[in-house]
């Protein structure tokens, strides 16, 4: 397996022969942020209330309530809190394989390109799009079948996801520009931590993954993402942590070795001043 592929968010969403799945999620009650990454799969981000920061790429926009964002394969991006502030949105996520097999020509036309990074999405949808009613009326029915499922629902939610992406086609910008040397390095460095961060990760040790010093590692990396190195890794261990907390039974100590703390009682601490909630507490709600 290559470094690229070995580096890349694998979590499986829907059902493994319906690879579909819809997420309520709400910053910072959820978690803070959600971390640069990417995947194989698309994603859209549909904002119902409050506001916050999206990034694609290495740019940084501000999130409003009726907002689309749209996360192709391949595609680095990122969530994160405005102070003061709440943003409650739907995360909406399925594989390109779901859409089409590989015997037809939609596949090869615009599927295959989709899943190869060959054909180009527009990022953002707001109000007066071209494509924006289209789109939202299509999230709509989604979420309504969705929550429904009546017998043939697949059918009806493969139905929407090909009349979505076919509306977002016909604003495609064609081939997106290739990717330069510094995204592929943040890509590669990105990986590493979801690879290690539970070990311990100095940030020269980050540094020898561009090859460079680790004090311009530190300037190029605030420049790439608006974090420092130490901030990065804490939030990804801390969302980490709080996965863990959702979804298994171990106790808190174990969590938190697992995720890279050390020290069960700056563990507590951290958390609580991200969440707000200790553990146990975030745990029981």
């Amino acid at each position: 397996m290559s470094d690229t592929a070995s580096l890349q968010e694998n979590k499986r969403h829907g059902e493994k022969w319906f690879p579909f799945d819809i997420y309520p999620c709400t910053i910072p009650k959820d978690f803070p942020q959600v971390a640069l990454h990417w995947q194989n799969s698309v994603e859209l981000v549909f904002v119902k209330k409050g506001m916050g920061t999206v990034q694609v790429g290495l740019e940084s926009m501000t999130a409003m309530a009726g907002d689309i964002f749209v996360f192709a394969p391949g595609v680095l991006h990122g969530l994160g809190q405005i102070p003061g502030e709440t943003m409650e949105y739907e995360n909406i996520i399925y594989e390109v394989d779901l859409l089409g097999g590989s015997g037809d020509l939609c596949y090869r036309r615009y599927l295959l390109p989709l899943q190869s990074g060959r054909l180009s999405l527009p990022h953002r949808l707001t109000q007066g799009h071209p494509c924006y009613c289209t789109v939202l009326e299509c999230l709509r029915r989604l979420e309504t079948v969705n929550r429904d499922r009546v017998l043939g629902y697949e059918l009806q939610i493969k139905g929407l996801l090909l009349c979505l992406l076919s509306a977002l086609v016909a604003q495609s910008d064609g081939l997106p520009p290739g990717e330069n040397g510094d995204t592929r390095r943040l890509k590669t460095v990105l990986q590493y931590v979801t690879a290690h961060f539970a070990d311990n990760l100095p940030v020269a040790e980050a540094a020898a993954v561009c090859q460079c010093s680790p004090s311009h590692f530190m300037r190029w990396f605030k420049q790439m993402t608006g974090q420092r190195f130490t901030e990065y890794l804490n939030i990804y261990r801390l969302n980490a942590a709080a996965e863990a907390l959702r979804t298994t039974d171990d106790t808190v100590l174990t969590v938190a070795e697992r995720c890279g703390f050390k020290n069960l009682s700056y563990f507590n601490r951290a958390f609580k001043a991200s969440f707000g909630l200790t553990p146990r507490e975030y745990r029981l709600r």
